[in-house]
């Protein structure tokens, strides 16, 4: 045999197995088929005493898994489909919920179960150190006492209902119910009754049960030294009723009984009061008269603190059902809801409703617009104005009013005033005066005395911790103030400080917002405020000068300190020790921490400072060992844990280990200036093993400024609306993020001047493939896209979401979403023309894309939804008519029933894949799909969706180095 034959074959074959383990090993590009096993970390939190950790891992489809850390001994335990997961106080348990298979709840749904049938949540309760586990099947919720960890309530769902007998079940069927019942007949004739089911109070260490029947609603006292619970009527031996359980003495007793509705129970801190509303009316009535009870540990029943006879209670008031009740941190006070009786519920019997008219009337004297007022219709409707009772002295007193509708108490509602803000006086300009006005006033707890104490500010005042000082920042003149609650003038605290505490990146025609607040220290001896970069001491006095507790550090370094609040019961940042503050590098856009400390003197210290976004840090309470979030581009945000000095930090969590298997990429900061030469950022998104002696086409994604983002992971994940830079970047295409600035009165003008000399100084670097560059942008970038294309013929496709294309019929509309009317956004905020439409007329007209549409030559794709409340979806179908008469390659997509940013996942999946087919065929050459080619008529709609490839000769060339795109997609067939 010739030996270099053989040789020769063996080397062959050597060298073939060498390219299939290549093969074998090389990753793969991103597709859409990836989203739904894409997994994100939830709900991570540490056990008290910092020896547990738990965290979710769930896919964006389908069934997660929970998992349960020992962090001492580094053991683990995983739970299928485990959530609303909690340690008990005192750190002996884990409690959580575990959903039904995805899988058996949507064969359910398919079959068309009814709610009762349908799979429910099951319980687990997990003993930490002995490592049992109990379930309990079908579970509505639980709770858990916040300081007390023996106990555990869970409410169960109702029995399945027994199945009847195949062939008697027709027979034994109820009769037919009458039509329908007359409003205010007998009880619950129109609403439907909620019947209750059993809740278990469980005493963990000894496993002991007690059971209540007939349970609609529950509540924990802080301590767990009680139990409250609301029961429903189940006949004239068992009436509806509160009850009160003592867990001391493992009994219990009725609070108040005989009534038909019990709502919003809650407790004092002590435990030892309980306050609720109720009403005797039946549900089926259209005005119900509710009474405020209030009972002690002392009373044998419950006690009418309120009613519409109540001393105290305005002419023609009633008792709110809808308010939130509140004791005060000391018990001696508690504070409930009032509203006049409405008029609109004495009906005009004599009419018939067919013979009613409906229409909506529009003044120019009504306060708020039509559409706000429908739009805020409900909460009109179950509006409350805030009152209290003295529970020493037996006396009510009412707080808000109609005139000044919104009270404010200071955290603890230990102080004898509150605050009371009226926007009332302002309402006319609503829409276009931005940020509103109002009015302060000081009231009086004793006897709801006023005093008006600020006229027609712009800020948001409110009350310090103690209650001592109201505070806001004032944004006329840029200033933090304060105020003593006896005092008659406010004080300007920042005025002589050679720093501004406003947004120095302000470009928008509005007063600009401030940087924030860090808080109060103890016993409000000071303010703490940001500005830029550092935090600063504030004597609310201003008696005292003002202290840069970070000692302009952060300044002089470029670094953002913040504060980071360790303990989330804590309402003040201590001043006597050493508080952790976050810190962001304004330039790198790194970030990390520092400790300081509020009243010494020096320089914050670093810990870390890295190429990382560090979020979601939380301390164990009993413990020094705390939790984070790391993450940059490649690195998902999985959950670490350390100790407060960050030393020896440890990765437990690893949602995405599939990563791996596919291409990702990576992202830099690039610089550039604009065309007026003003300096800006930007990221640039780049394709595993990028080459930059080839030249890769690019997308170029832009909204306001993302150069922050530098480091922030971003999921492979069906869109919304924008388009998904992981899978894009996978597939081999660069993608370009630029910072925007803008100048007054020319929106559209800055975006050109800023973006284009971005994308050209990219290009200049030698790797862009200059012939295939898109852009894309959603709402505010889709305007902006669609003004670009006027503009330039730079790039090859665009794709615009939900665009503004005319600002002078935009001006004019409304956003349905909120109601109001659209002329502040041009006015005063982000659409930056500064002044009304028939002030700037021709500014109005020149940034609306719609009055050069002949110019645009680029291929065009937009989204407009038919129920968008943020941009009125006419804006694209005006765009969209303009070009199809103008015989401009121009598609629109309108999701029924979406909004601004799609919320259905089947339509993001189908967005994402229409985008991604779109930017292929024109940016690498791919067969154009038959929903851009012939279109979908309406005949067809929903049993086809004209996915398909039409495999033609290409349109565009494939750039070096790439392959023409094949996104291809299974036709849906059975979904509706």
């Amino acid at each position: 045999m010739n030996t270099k034959l053989l040789l020769a074959g063996l080397l062959l074959g050597v060298g073939t197995l060498t390219v299939q383990a290549q093969q074998t090993t090389a990753k793969k590009p991103l597709t859409h088929d990836v989203y739904d096993s894409w997994k994100s970390v939830d709900g991570d939190s540490l056990s008290q005493d910092g020896k547990y950790l738990l965290y979710a891992v769930n896919p964006q489809e389908g069934d997660g898994v929970l998992h349960l850390q020992n962090l001492a001994n580094k053991t683990s335990k995983q739970f299928s489909r485990g959530y609303k997961q909690a340690f008990t106080e005192d750190s002996r348990f884990a409690i959580f919920q575990i959903k039904p298979q995805y899988a058996a709840t949507r064969q359910a749904k398919l079959k068309k179960k009814k709610p009762e049938e349908m799979p429910k949540d099951s319980l687990a309760i997990y003993q930490l150190e002995g490592g049992k586990t109990q379930y309990v099947a079908r579970v509505k919720s639980y709770k858990l006492p916040s300081r007390n960890g023996e106990w555990l309530a869970y409410h169960l769902e109702a029995p399945l209902p027994a199945k009847p007998a195949k062939d008697t079940a027709k027979a034994k069927a109820p009769a037919a119910a009458p039509a329908a019942a007359a409003k205010g007949g007998a009880r619950g004739a129109t609403a439907k009754k909620d019947e209750g089911t059993e809740l278990v109070l469980r005493h963990l260490p000894t496993g002991q049960e007690y059971r209540f029947d007939r349970v609609t609603d529950y509540l924990f006292s802080e301590k767990g030294n009680r139990l409250f619970l609301v029961k429903s009527e189940k006949d004239s031996l068992h009436k509806a009723g509160v009850f009160a359980f003592n867990t001391a003495t493992r009994k219990s007793m009725a609070v108040d009984s005989g009534r038909v509705t019990y709502k919003n129970l809650v407790a004092d801190k002590a435990g030892e009061q309980l306050a609720f509303v109720a009403s005797k009316d039946s549900t089926g009535k259209d005005l119900r008269y509710f009474q405020l009870l209030h009972w002690t540990a002392k009373d044998s029943r419950a006690k009418t603190l309120a009613d519409t006879a109540a001393k105290g209670m305005p002419a023609k008031y009633m008792v709110s059902e809808h308010a939130q009740l509140g004791f005060s941190e000391k018990g001696d006070r508690l504070f409930f809801g009032t509203f006049p009786r409405p008029t609109q519920y004495e009906k005009d019997t004599t009419k018939l409703d067919e013979d009613k008219v409906s229409l909506d009337i529009w003044t120019y004297r009504d306060p708020l617009i039509q559409p706000m007022q429908l739009k805020q219709l409900e909460r009109e409707q179950k509006r409350s104005f805030l009152a209290v009772y003295d529970l020493k002295k037996s006396k009510m007193v009412q707080l808000a009013t109609p005139e000044i509708p919104d009270v404010s108490l200071n955290p603890t509602r230990s102080a004898d005033v509150a605050l009371g803000t009226s926007n009332v006086n302002y309402l006319l300009s609503v829409g276009y005066d931005t940020p509103s006005k109002q009015d302060v006033w000081l009231i009086d707890l004793k006897d709801g005395r006023r005093k008006l104490v600020v006229k027609a500010t712009r800020g948001n005042p409110r009350l310090s911790p103690e209650g001592k000082y109201l505070y806001w920042y004032e944004p006329q003149d840029s200033s933090w103030k304060a105020m003593g609650v006896k005092a008659s003038t406010p004080v300007n605290l920042t005025k002589k400080l050679n720093v501004a505490f406003y947004d120095e990146q302000n470009d928008v025609p509005a007063l600009p917002d401030d940087y924030g607040l860090t808080g109060w220290t103890k016993e409000d001896a000071h303010l703490l405020v940001n500005d830029r970069y550092d935090i600063w001491r504030l004597d609310p006095t201003g008696k005292a000068a003002a202290v840069n507790i970070t000692d302009g550090f952060g300044r002089k370094n470029n670094l953002q300190f913040r504060y980071v609040s360790l303990n989330p019961t804590q309402r003040t940042v201590p001043a006597d020790e050493k508080i952790l503050l976050r810190t962001f590098d304004l330039k790198t856009k790194g970030s990390g921490f520092y400790t300081d400390h509020v009243t010494r003197a020096g320089a914050p210290q670093k810990i870390l400072l890295e190429p990382y976004s560090y979020t979601g840090i939380r301390k164990a309470q009993d413990s020094d060992r705390l939790i984070f979030r790391r993450s940059s581009f490649q690195e998902y945000p999985d959950v670490w844990v350390t100790n407060t000095s960050f030393s020896n930090p440890e990765k437990v969590s690893n949602a995405n280990p599939q990563q791996s298997e596919y291409l990702w990429g990576s992202v830099e900061l690039v610089n550039w200036r604009s065309d007026d030469g003003i300096p800006l950022d930007g990221l640039l998104f780049k394709p595993e093993n990028f080459d930059p002696k080839k030249k890769y086409p690019m997308l170029v994604y832009f909204y306001e400024r993302n150069a922050e983002t530098l480091h922030n992971y971003r999921s492979p994940a069906p869109s919304a609306s924008t388009i998904n830079i992981p899978l894009f970047v996978s597939q081999g295409y660069l993608v370009f993020v630029p910072d925007i600035v803008y100048k007054d009165g020319y929106p559209g003008e800055s975006a050109y001047h800023s973006i284009i000399p971005g994308v050209q100084m990219l290009a200049a670097k030698g790797f862009v493939d200059e012939k295939n560059m898109a852009i894309q942008g959603q709402s505010w970038g889709g305007y902006q896209v669609a003004y670009l294309v006027t503009r330039t013929n730079l790039f090859k496709a665009a794709m615009a979401g939900a665009p503004v294309s005319n600002m002078t019929s935009a001006y004019g509309g409304i956003r349905w979403e909120s109601g109001m009317s659209r002329q502040f956004q041009y006015e005063r905020t982000q659409s930056r023309i500064g002044g009304t439409l028939w002030e700037k007329p021709m500014q109005y007209i020149e940034n609306s894309p719609l009055f050069y549409a002949p110019k645009i030559e680029t291929p065009l794709m937009m989204m407009a939804n038919d129920n968008d409340g943020a941009v009125p979806w006419y804006q694209g179908i005006e765009m969209f008519m303009a070009l199809r008469r103008l015989g401009k390659p121009v598609w629109l997509l309108v999701y029924n029933g979406e909004a601004h940013n799609l919320m259905q996942r089947k339509n993001r999946k189908d967005l994402s894949v229409r985008m991604s087919q779109f930017f292929d065929h024109y940016l690498k050459g791919a067969p154009e799909p038959a929903w851009m080619k012939k279109g979908v008529p309406t005949l067809v709609k929903g049993k086809e969706y004209g996915l398909e490839l039409i495999e033609e000769p290409a349109t565009a060339t494939p750039a070096p180095g790439q392959q023409p795109a094949t996104t291809t997609v299974t036709q849906p067939t059975t979904e509706k």
